[in-house]
């Protein structure tokens, strides 16, 4: 069985704060995930697949994270 980090890593995808004005309305209709603001950060969590499509989403907009 591999590491919690490597499936937490798979099914979240963390950002500052501010990351995703003017397209989380539409991330959130797009795709199955859920978003919460944790301080200074926006965690998006999702299935691996959703999650995976999802980056592709934030990365076609301009949305860069690690």
């Amino acid at each position: 069985m591999g590491a919690a980090s490597r499936f937490r890593d798979s099914t979240q995808i963390l950002l500052p704060v501010g990351a995703l004005d003017g397209i989380r309305e539409e991330l959130e209709q797009q795709f199955t995930v859920s978003v919460h603001q944790d301080g200074e950060q926006v965690r998006i969590i999702g299935s691996p697949v959703e999650i995976k499509d999802a980056s592709d989403y934030l990365a076609r907009h301009g949305v860069t994270f690690a």
